[in-house]
């Protein structure tokens, strides 16, 4: 019998811990001496409580680690279970969001998505806005970990090949999982401190500075104003897609570096696949605006820089309304979008080296056409591909196109346009943040949709972050069986 126990143990503690983490943004309501704080300790209590009383419901459960069934389940679960609780400082708070709102609102928040339903930032509650943006960090630091300890047990989206990193977790995942995001965690503070002085040094007040480095390590793109970065310009925007950009590296080379060695960054074919799309990229756009446009040269390239960095890395602020730059540029960023950063960081969307791992096997399927009798398997980095590898990278491409076109149906039968439908798809899936078109594009939010898109929005958010397969896995009877 499947003994839930450890999973619920697990679960339990984090809702404590998140519940404990509601009294800084008490705290920031206090001191404001703004009435919101009774949400966040009303929060607060209600989230510890209850996490505290399931976690000790299951701490006689096994603790001689998880296997392959309780590890799905814990992966899920987790990403589930926390917006339920995340949700409560929206609900009872200032903003008195619906139920439906708050949750999207917290999910957005700790998939690191950046999809807002919330306006009027600018005169909102700064526990709030402290709120939003610590729930992005909290999800961006959670999401390396699963990336680097939990999906490569699971063999999802050919995550497996990272397994050869030094992270054999079978059998003891959590005390490995303590070790391991003991090291990310010190780089991620770091990353997060020196982000935040940046901002400070370039004019940004400390409690903007706070916020946005705390969304911008995690790529989430949570703003402080409805302007989003928009609401700076200048060197702020430069300083914030140089930690985009290194916040989609992946964190297990930071963590190697730490370790003695200094060329892991240098040596790794993901780091060098996602810079050289993204020098392209701003290359072809900065062109576009400044020679068939005739645009400011520098203002072009800085906007271009931070605006296709946000995109590309998933963060999703916007600095400037792109959708006013043609319909070529405009299609662009739709499948910039698709791109990600690399496996391993706070970064989302469908990841460098899964594309590298096609355009491998289709290069070796090429070779074998023009050459019959010739082995040459694909390979990455330098390694063979294993065909567990590449078939799992394979399911995972079809597993989210499929899951894109049906999400974009169903967003359409909710009374959505084309548009809207298919960008806010691609957008929540590959948990990217704005979409296209006047309504949930980088000018707009998603307050307008109705309860139905919203909660499939939700649904698809969570499932785009954990890497499609892993949620899809729970839905077949053999799981159950297993």
């Amino acid at each position: 019998m499947l003994d839930l126990r450890p999973v619920g143990y697990v679960i339990g503690l984090l809702v404590a811990v998140l519940g404990l983490t509601m009294l800084g943004p008490l705290v920031v309501d206090l001191w404001h001496g703004d009435p919101n704080w009774r949400s966040f300790a009303q929060s607060a209590l209600l989230t510890f409580f209850i996490g505290g009383t399931v976690s000790l419901a299951c701490q006689n459960g096994n603790q001689d680690g998880l296997n392959i069934q309780q590890t799905f389940i814990l992966t899920t679960g987790v990403w589930l279970a926390l917006p339920i609780f995340a949700a409560l400082p929206f609900y009872y708070g200032q903003t008195q969001a619906a139920p439906v709102d708050a949750f999207f609102e917290a999910m957005s928040g700790l998939t690191t998505t950046g999809a807002t339903v919330f306006s009027g930032l600018d005169d909102m509650a700064k526990g709030l806005l402290l709120w939003r943006g610590i729930l992005q960090w909290l999800g961006g630091i959670g999401i390396i970990v699963v990336a680097m300890v939990f999906l490569p047990e699971l063999r999802v989206g050919g995550m497996q090949i990272f397994r050869s990193e030094g992270f054999d977790t079978m059998g003891k995942i959590l005390p490995r999982a303590t070790e391991i995001a003991s090291q990310i965690s010190v780089i991620y503070v770091a990353l997060t401190a020196v982000c935040a002085l940046s901002y400070m040094f370039l004019g940004m007040n400390a409690f903007d500075a706070g916020v946005h480095a705390l969304t911008t390590i995690s790529t989430g793109g949570f703003s402080t104003y409805d302007a989003s970065f928009g609401a700076f310009s200048g060197p702020l925007e430069y300083v914030a897609s140089i930690f985009m950009i290194l916040s989609a590296l992946p964190f297990v080379r930071y963590v190697q570096m730490l370790n003695g060695h200094h060329s892991a960054l240098l040596v790794d074919r993901q780091v060098y696949g996602f810079m050289l799309a993204l020098v392209i990229t701003v290359a072809f756009a900065t062109a576009v605006l400044v020679l068939m446009q005739d645009r400011e040269a520098e203002q072009s390239l800085r906007q271009v820089v931070f605006n296709v960095t946000s995109i590309m890395t998933g963060t999703g602020y916007a600095s400037v309304d792109y959708m006013g730059w043609g319909n070529l540029l405009i299609a662009m960023f739709f499948f910039i979008g698709l791109i990600g950063g690399c496996a391993g960081s706070t970064a989302c969307s469908i990841k460098v080296f899964r594309y590298q791992i096609l355009f491998a096997s289709i290069k070796s399927q090429l070779m074998k056409t023009h050459s019959p009798n010739a082995v040459v398997p694909p390979r990455f980095d330098g390694r063979k591909i294993d065909d567990d590898v590449l078939n799992s990278v394979m399911s995972f491409f079809v597993f989210f196109l499929v899951t894109m076109g049906i999400l974009s149906v169903a967003l359409g039968m909710t009374g959505l346009d084309f548009i809207t439908s298919l960008s806010g798809a691609a957008s929540a899936l590959a948990n990217i943040g704005p979409g296209l078109g006047d309504e949930i594009g980088p000018a707009g939010n998603f307050a307008g949709l109705n309860d139905p898109a919203k909660w499939l929005l939700s649904v698809a958010m969570l499932i785009g972050r954990l890497e499609l397969l892993a949620v899809y896995a729970m839905l077949t009877v053999t799981f159950w069986r297993a």
